[in-house]
This record gives structure tokens, C-alpha cells and sequence, in this order.
């Protein structure tokens, strides 16, 4: 998909915000965790499948590229579920790109 078939801009405040949200932030901000669970991971997928994803400064995929991996039928009952179901397909399927605060080095010159 190229940057200009996405729904709206990638790094627009319905996408990243400037690339100043990725990966999970990206998607958890799409669902009110008070109202939008439990959630089925098909409704989610029907709703945002075409929506940009940043993973990285890199790095756009799709909601769907992510959601791909999980069955439409999966079920998240809170907020937490569904972090944990992201993060998981992601490192699973190689769309994980933070390895901790131990994998950066900052030096000052």
C-alpha cells in the first residue's frame, strides 16, 4: 500500500501524531476501553483493517497486516487482552520493532 491509499495520513492525528505514537498507542486509541469491550477481534479488523499502523520511523503497515495472524472469532474481554494479543502476533510475525530502553544508546557530544 502506498503512503497516499491510506484513509488518512499516517502521521496525522488520526494516525501516529506526528510519529510521536507507534505500534500499540496507535491502535489502542482507536477503542474507549470503558465502552468498546469485551471486543471481537473481527469487528475491530472489519473497522480499522485499512488504517496505517507506524511500527517505527520506517516503518507504516495496516491494522489488517497486524490482525492477520489473530481469528477474527478471538475475543478481547478488557484493554489489557488486546495489548497483550498485539504485542504477541507482533513479535511473532515480525512486526515488532522495540526491544526496551536497553537496546538504545544516547551519547552527548
Amino acid at each position: 500500500m502506498s503512503s497516499h491509499d491510506w484513509p488518512h495520513d499516517p502521521d496525522g492525528e488520526q494516525g501516529s501524531e506526528g510519529r510521536r505514537k507507534y505500534g500499540h498507542a496507535v491502535m489502542v486509541k482507536k477503542v474507549d476501553e470503558e465502552e468498546d469491550f469485551p471486543l471481537r477481534a473481527g469487528d475491530y479488523r472489519e473497522e480499522f483493517g485499512g488504517h496505517p499502523v507506524r511500527l517505527d520511523a520506517d516503518t507504516v503497515v495496516s491494522v489488517e497486516d497486524i490482525f492477520q495472524h489473530i481469528d477474527d472469532d478471538t475475543e478481547f474481554e478488557d484493554i489489557v487482552a488486546f495489548h497483550k494479543a498485539i504485542g504477541k502476533t507482533m513479535r511473532e510475525n515480525d512486526l515488532w520493532t522495540y526491544e526496551g530502553a536497553d537496546a538504545f544508546t544516547r551519547t552527548r557530544g
